[in-house]
């Protein structure tokens, strides 16, 4: 009888230690998610001020008129798509 008792003990005790680990790692991995969300944030605000910067070294290079073909095109679109933007703008305003 006292042999079961204490494999009873060894698999409550073993548990218990299972249970801690459990916790733990829940704990842990919280944690984790929570510094995945914190990077993507900040990886997309980066992302946005590449962007900005981007535009204006474009713009830059506009005004000083060291724009090679491509980059002229690409100034064109961006161009033409906030002009489009600014029309959707002015027509919704309009309604």
């Amino acid at each position: 009888m006292a042999a079961i008792e204490e494999y009873i003990s060894r698999i409550n005790h073993k548990l218990q230690q299972l249970l801690k680990q459990h916790q733990f790692l829940q704990k842990e991995n919280e944690k984790l998610r929570l510094t995945v969300t914190n990077l993507q944030s900040a990886r997309e605000q980066e992302m946005e001020k590449i962007n900005r910067l981007e535009q204006q070294v474009s713009i830059l290079k506009s005004s000083v008129g060291q724009m090679d073909e491509p980059d002229k095109k690409v100034f064109e679109k961006q161009i033409n798509q906030y002009i489009k933007e600014i029309d959707k703008c002015i027509g919704l305003l309009s309604e």
